[in-house]
C-alpha cells in the first residue's frame, strides 16, 4: 500500500473509531433508558438490566457504524481539503479515482465488522435476548413480591405488600380479586408466604380477612380466617417458547427456507430470502456510505464559503440510497425469485459515488463555454 494510502487510511480510521463510539453510546443510552423502565420499574435487578443493554448493544453498533463511516469519510476528506493536503496529492498527478482507493478499503474493513456483526453476533444476541424475556416474564419474586407498591398483576387483580422481610415472610397483604362481577373479594392478612410448586404458586395468608361483595343485592359479606391459600399461577402463565424468530436464525438457514423453519417461523419464502440477503446488503452499504461521502466533497472547487453544499448533497444521496432499500427489500419480500433487488441500495450507491468521481476528475464539464471558443 502506498504512503498516501496508509495516512488517509490510517486518518479514517481514528475517526471511524471515535464516531462510532460517540453514536454508540447515544443509541445505547437510549435503549438503556427505555430497559430501565422496563426492567427496574418491574423490580429487576441491575445486573438483569446491565445484561440486556450489553446484548441489545450488537443491534446498537449495526445502526451505528455505517453513520460513523459516512460521517468519517466527510470529515477527513474537508480536512484535507482544507489543509491543501488534497490538492498537493492532486498535483502529484493522482485523480479522484486513485485518492478514492484507501477509502474503500476503509469501507471494505467496516464491511467485514458489519458482515460479523449481522450474520453471528446478531443472531446470537436476538435469540439470548428473547429466552431471557421470557424467563423474566416468568420471574413470580419481580413480578409480585414488591414493597410498598399496588401491583396489578392481570385485569381486575390488585396486590399489595407493605414490607418483605429477610425470612421471605409477607407482611400486611392487601389483595384485591374483581374478576367476577357478581362476587367481588377483597383479602388482607397480618402475614402471608409464596410457596412455590413445580406447576403452580399457593399464597398462604394468616390471621387474615375476606370480604364479598354483592353488588347485585349490595351486600357485604366477612369472614375471618387463620390460615388461607390463594391459587395466584394463573396471574403469571407466559406463553412458553414455541419457536425462534426469522431473526435468530443464522444466514444459511434463511437461505435455505426450508418448509421446517418456515413453519416454525411463522415467515414466508420470500421474507426468510429478503432478510438473508438483506444482511449481506447492510454490510456493503458500509463501503456506499464510505464513497459516497468522500465522492460528494471532491466535487467542485475550492470556496471561501466551506464545502456545505457538498456535505448538504451527500446527505441528500445517503437517503435517496436508504429509500431505495427500503423499496429492494419489499420488492424482495414479495417475490424470492427478485432477490437480487435487496441489493438495489448497493448498486445505486456504487454508481452514484462513481459519477461523482468522474465529474470531480473534469470539473469544466458542466461550465458553458465562452462563446468565442464555441463559435470557432
Amino acid at each position: 500500500m502506498a504512503r498516501f494510502d496508509r495516512y488517509m487510511l490510517s486518518q479514517l480510521m481514528v475517526l471511524f473509531g471515535f464516531f462510532s463510539l460517540v453514536l454508540v453510546m447515544v443509541y445505547w443510552i437510549n435503549r438503556a433508558v427505555v430497559l430501565f423502565d422496563q426492567l427496574i420499574a418491574n423490580g429487576q435487578s441491575a445486573v438483569v438490566f446491565l445484561e440486556f443493554t450489553a446484548l441489545s448493544l450488537p443491534s446498537v453498533v449495526k445502526l451505528a457504524l455505517p453513520l460513523a463511516a459516512f460521517a468519517s469519510a466527510i470529515y477527513v476528506t474537508n480536512r484535507m481539503t482544507s489543509e491543501s493536503e488534497m490538492v498537493a496529492v492532486q498535483a502529484t498527478g493522482y485523480s479522484s479515482f486513485r485518492i478514492a482507493r484507501p477509502v474503500l478499503y476503509f469501507g471494505l474493513i467496516v464491511m467485514l465488522l458489519m458482515s460479523a456483526l449481522t450474520h453471528f453476533l446478531m443472531p446470537l444476541s436476538t435469540a439470548r435476548l428473547d429466552i431471557r424475556r421470557i424467563e423474566i416474564s416468568q420471574n413470580m419474586t419481580a413480578r409480585l413480591l414488591t414493597e410498598g407498591q399496588f401491583i396489578e398483576p392481570t385485569e381486575g387483580v390488585t396486590f399489595y405488600i407493605r414490607e418483605i422481610t429477610p425470612a421471605g415472610e409477607l407482611l400486611d397483604i392487601f389483595l384485591s380479586d374483581l374478576r367476577n362481577p357478581d362476587s367481588q373479594v377483597t383479602y388482607t392478612a397480618a402475614q402471608a408466604y409464596l410457596v412455590k410448586t413445580e406447576n403452580d404458586a399457593q399464597l398462604v395468608m394468616i390471621n387474615g380477612l375476606a370480604q364479598t361483595l354483592r353488588p347485585k343485592d349490595n351486600k357485604l359479606f366477612t369472614t375471618t380466617f387463620e390460615d388461607f391459600s390463594y391459587n395466584i399461577g394463573g396471574f403469571l402463565q407466559v406463553a412458553p417458547r414455541t419457536g425462534r424468530n426469522a431473526y435468530e436464525l443464522s444466514t444459511p438457514e434463511l437461505l435455505a427456507a426450508t418448509p421446517q423453519v418456515q413453519a416454525e417461523t411463522g415467515e414466508t419464502r420470500g421474507r426468510l430470502i429478503a432478510l438473508a440477503h438483506d444482511r449481506f446488503a447492510q454490510s456493503f452499504l458500509s463501503v456506499v456510505a464510505a464513497l459516497i461521502g468522500f465522492s460528494a466533497l471532491m466535487v467542485g472547487g475550492f470556496s471561501r464559503f466551506g464545502v456545505w453544499r457538498q456535505i448538504v448533497g451527500a446527505i441528500v444521496l445517503i437517503i435517496l440510497v436508504k429509500f431505495t432499500e427500503t423499496v429492494g427489500l419489499n420488492i424482495a419480500r414479495g417475490n424470492p425469485a427478485l432477490w437480487f433487488a435487496a441489493y438495489l441500495p448497493t448498486v445505486i450507491g456504487l454508481v452514484l459515488a462513481w459519477l461523482l468521481l468522474f465529474i470531480s476528475t473534469r470539473p469544466n464539464l458542466f461550465k458553458r463555454k465562452p462563446q468565442s471558443e464555441a463559435a470557432a
